[in-house]
This record gives C-alpha cells, structure tokens and sequence, in this order.
C-alpha cells in the first residue's frame, strides 16, 4: 500500500514538473534532436515492401533481423542514380540518409539520398533457389503452358475472401462478362498455412472441373505487398499444384513489378489481379460488337444472294415473256429429239440383228466342229474296241488250247494205252488197295482196247 503511494506521488512529481508539450511541438523536437544527433546517417540492411508511386517516388522497409525502418526515396535524389531503377524486395542494400520524423503519423523514417547495393537478401536467395530447383523439374517448361479458350462458360477464382483482389476481380468481371457464372474457391493468401489452404482451394477447383466441366479458366489472385507478403506462393508444392491444372491457369498476383514461382508455372501470368479478370475471357461489349458484325455480314450477304436471286428470276421471267414462241421450240426440240429416237432404234436392231446372225453363224461352225470331232472320237473310240476284243478272243483262244492240252494230258485212256489197266468193281469204284478185295469177288478190268469180267483168285499183300 505504501509503495502505491509512493509510485502515485513520484507520478504526480513527473506530471507537474515543467510545462506540456504539444503533441506537434514535442514531434518537431525529437526529430531536431535526431538531425542534430545521427545525420547524415548510413544504414545496411535488406529492402522489403518496395512500392513506386505515380509521382516517381519510392518507399520501401530496411531491415534486418533485430528491427526495421521505413525509408522515402524522393523522386529529386533518386534521378540518375542506377539504383533507383533496379531496386527490388530482398536486395541488400547500403542507405545513406537523413533520419526525420513524419510529422503526420509520428512515424520514424529514413530520407534516402543514395543507395548502394551490396547483394541479395536470404529471402530472395531463397527464391532463386527454389526457381532453379522447379525449372530442373520441369515445372515452367513452355510446352506445358495452354492456350487461354476463346469463350470460357465459366470462371473460377482463388483467393481470400477478405483480400481487395476479389473486389477488383468481382467488379471486372461484372462489367465486362456478366453472363459468366464465377466460382469462388476461397483460401489465405498470406501466411503459414496459406499454402497449405491454397493447394486444397486449387485441387477443389479441378476436382469440380473434371466431374461437372467447370471452371474453364482458373484465376490465381493476390493483390501486391512486400516479398514476404508474397512468400506463399513461392511454395514449391504450390507451384506444382499449379503447374498440374487440368483447365488453364492465369496467376495474377501483386503488382506489375512482382513476380512469384507460381506466375512462372501457370498458364498466363498477368500484372494484377483484374488484369487477370480481364484476361479471363473477352468483353461482352466486344463479343456483342463482334456480334454485330457479323449479323450486318450475314444480313449484306443474304441481301446480295436475294438481289442475284432477283436479276435470274428477271431474266427468266425475259424468258416466259412469249410462251408461244416457247412452246415451238419446244415442239421443233421434241421433233428433233423423236427423229434421232427413231433412227437411233432402228440403227440399234439392225446392229442387234447383225449380232444375231453372227452368233448363229459362230453357233452352227461350233457344232459342225464339234459334230465331226465327237464323230472322229467314235471312230477312234470303235475302234480301239475292235482291237480290245480280237486281243481278248486271242488270249481266251490261247487258254482254251492251253486247258485243252492239259486235259490231253489227264486222259486215263493215255495212260491205258502204256499198258497199265483201270480197275473198279462192278458198282464202278476205282480199286487202288487189294487189301479191300475179298477172294472170288468180280471186278472189271479196263484196258487200252476192250474190257475184261474177272474175279479174284488169291490176294497178295505188297506195295
């Protein structure tokens, strides 16, 4: 409790000791203090957030890793400096400069007179690296990049729903394509997780795109800000998120000055965001003025096929003027064309006829030839017969005489004439074996000349 009080009174000691200052007064002197103090003044450090106004002049932050300091770089002293024209995010830099104080926002800042570039920032080596890495890999090869289509039926934009790139798209594309429907696929756009949010934004959009066809054009949006800013969609596994869209991509990110690795793997690549909404597809004034033309070429060809339409019904109506003077020629036409009828049929019989009669001439040669061949053929043919037979009748003759001399051969009387008789008993058996025969039976006894009744006296047995 005491100590409060303490407090409380050295408080009221500090207050009411000496006069207050004016809040613009005490500004004006502690920037008296710190040009009488520190300038001129050299500072090192890296450039972020640089932005060229239309008047010429540039800001930008210098930084480093413990604190940073807003410089303006008026237009007066950065003419003919080489630096002023290629300063950039990320480079490092040596500023020589007065320090001041903006009176109108209390705000600590650099009035740069000269700079010298001394390299790149780490983040900007960052960048590079990862440029060089995507680029071996393929990503920003320019045979991967399409064709924007001429008529897209739709619109898809990535983008946060908070960021001034929307309104910028929004209201471009109402005022030059408000017939398109536009898709918003919403995600950070800044941040840690912004790129994490921005590959699943993206793989929505082509996972609509190949179950119902649209989006035909994918907008990738973000207005400007520092590299930082910007450093989402320097992501490599955004770039190749980008990079395998299944429609074309047009990557509208910052200002005309920036540039991101995802400008490099999409499609088109335009300065700003409404650029890009720009880009998307052509003006509905334009196609309707393309419109227009075409319906007046239509319209003017149409009126110059009925005129030529007009001038041959004119001439055939010339023509039909006198229908009796038509029917004659007509009439002599049909004369004419009956004449030639006739002659052409007449013509045609009499070649027919002379046909004819050459095919029956042709028809009896044939048959007289033929006639005489097959007749030939007969003759030979008979005889080829004759010689058969008389060569069969020879070999039955000479088989007969054959047959004839071995029954010669085989006749028993032949035999009997040597001597031998021919023996049988009275029923006519042939007797071979005496052991057959009994004593006194009778047998007869043909012999080469006559025949002998005897009987048997004795048997003898023998061989």
């Amino acid at each position: 409790m005491n100590d409060s009080l303490t407090e409380q009174s050295m408080t009221d000691e500090v207050i009411d000791d000496g006069p207050a200052w004016n809040v613009g007064a005490l500004v004006n002197a502690v920037a008296d203090a710190l040009r009488a103090r520190f300038n001129p003044v050299r500072v090192r450090g890296e450039v972020s957030g640089y932005v060229r106004a239309g008047s010429g002049h540039q800001y930008f932050i210098l930084k480093d890793a413990e604190g940073q300091l807003r410089c303006a770089w008026f237009r007066r002293a950065a003419q003919n400096q080489e630096a002023a024209a290629n300063l950039r995010d990320g480079q490092q830099v040596e500023v020589l400069g007065r320090l001041d104080v903006y009176a109108a926002r209390g705000d600590l800042q650099l009035i740069v007179e000269r700079v010298q570039p001394l390299g790149q920032g780490s983040l900007y080596e960052e960048f590079l690296r990862r440029k060089a890495q995507l680029q071996a890999e393929g990503w920003f090869d320019a045979a991967r990049k399409r064709a924007l289509p001429a008529y897209p039926a739709s619109v898809g934009v990535v983008t946060s729903l908070d960021a001034a790139a929307l309104r910028d798209v929004a209201t471009t594309l109402a005022r030059r394509v408000p017939h398109l429907p536009v898709w918003l696929y919403p995600s950070a756009v800044q941040g840690a997780d912004a790129p994490a949010q921005l590959c699943a934004a993206l793989q929505r959009a082509y996972a609509d795109h190949r179950a119902l066809g649209r989006p035909a054009v994918l907008l990738l949006v973000r207005g400007g800000g520092s590299l930082e800013d910007l450093w989402a969609f320097n992501d490599p596994e955004l770039v190749r998120t980008v990079a395998q869209a299944p429609m074309p991509v047009i990557s509208g990110v910052g200002h005309e000055t920036d540039f991101t690795l995802a400008d490099f793997a999409a499609d088109v690549r335009a300065p700003t965001p409404t650029a890009a909404a720009e880009l998307c597809a052509p003006a509905a004034a334009v196609l309707q003025q393309a419109l227009a033309r075409w319906q007046e070429r239509l319209h003017s060809a149409a009126q110059r096929r009925l005129d030529a339409q007009a001038q041959r019904l004119d001439g055939l109506a010339q023509r039909l003027g006198r229908p009796s003077a038509l029917t004659a020629r007509e009439q002599q036409r049909l004369l004419r064309l009956e004449h030639r009828l006739r002659q052409a049929m007449a013509q045609g019989v009499a070649r027919r006829a002379q046909h004819v009669q050459r095919l029956q001439q042709a028809w009896w040669a044939a048959v007289r030839q033929d006639g005489e061949r097959r007749l030939r053929q007969a003759d030979a043919l008979q005889q080829r017969w004759a010689q058969a037979l008389l060569r069969v009748r020879e070999r039955q003759d000479q088989r007969l005489a054959h047959a004839a001399a071995r029954l010669t051969l085989l006749d028993p009387r032949l035999v009997l004439q040597r001597g031998y008789a021919l023996v049988t008993t009275p029923d006519g058996a042939v007797v071979t074996d005496a052991a057959r025969l009994t004593p006194e039976q009778a047998l007869c006894v043909a012999l080469a000349r006559g025949e002998l009744d005897v009987r048997v006296a004795a048997i003898r047995s023998g061989v």
